[in-house]
């Protein structure tokens, strides 16, 4: 892989949009019902490599871990304001200033791009771990509200806050991911299942996203993509 090329939330926001655009445009209702398919499966994804994770870690796997081993991190300070706003009686979460919003804006894929917000934080959830749901509480921004909450189900004490925060701490970016590899997981997991879903309507719909996103970004934007092994998602 090339290290002078970097993706950042920008490129995964707005690839992920850009699929999403032209499933629903060709594909109606088929093509909203086969990306939120393709979501699901995204976030399973993602929540079974953090879960991974923890266990090599020696951590269990509960709510607490589950906000300890986050695969991402903002691209630079301030780009993203979001915190916890109370651990009990559940643990529930807030996200009030979002780079993928900004992208989808920038880029005019809002309508698209809000999709990925129906599933993807309870898929990831759900991918760690079985005894809890996260439930989104009012409209996520995306989709008109004014903060993204969440209830995580499970509950932590404010001695469990503190060693939630002792061990994002200690983790650090050890267990986290590039947007390279996360732009790439988009591609590979969300693109395919669009192409599976819808057949040929769907290769066209990706197709066509990826010319867009080459000319946004430039090809060498798309060709780092290439260079992981979907076994690795």
């Amino acid at each position: 892989m090339s290290n002078n090329v970097m993706c950042t939330i920008e490129n995964h926001a707005t690839l992920f949009g850009l699929m999403s655009k032209y499933a629903n445009e060709l594909a109606g209702e088929d093509g909203k019902l086969a990306v939120l398919k393709a979501v699901t499966k995204y976030g399973n994804e993602r929540g079974q490599r953090m879960a991974t994770s923890a266990k090599n870690n020696g951590d269990e796997i509960n709510t607490l871990t589950n906000q300890a081993y986050g695969e991402w991190k903002p691209d630079y300070d301030g780009q993203m304001t979001f915190g916890i706003i109370h651990g009990e009686p559940t643990l529930q979460t807030f996200i009030s200033k979002c780079a993928w919003c900004d992208a989808w804006k920038k880029h005019d894929l809002l309508e698209y791009g809000k999709l990925y917000c129906v599933d993807v934080d309870n898929a990831v959830y759900l991918g760690y771990q079985d005894k809890y749901k996260c439930d989104e509480l009012g409209e996520p921004m995306s989709w008109g509200g004014d903060v993204c909450r969440f209830d995580w189900g499970g509950s932590l004490s404010q001695d469990e806050l503190e060693l939630l925060a002792n061990k994002k701490k200690e983790n650090g970016s050890k267990f986290m991911k590039d947007m390279n590899f996360h732009t790439a997981h988009i591609l590979n997991t969300v693109g395919d299942t669009i192409k599976e879903e819808l057949g040929d309507v769907g290769e066209k719909a990706v197709s066509k996203a990826i010319e867009d996103y080459k000319e946004i970004f430039g090809e060498e934007y798309f060709n780092v993509l290439l260079s992981y092994d979907k076994s690795v998602f």
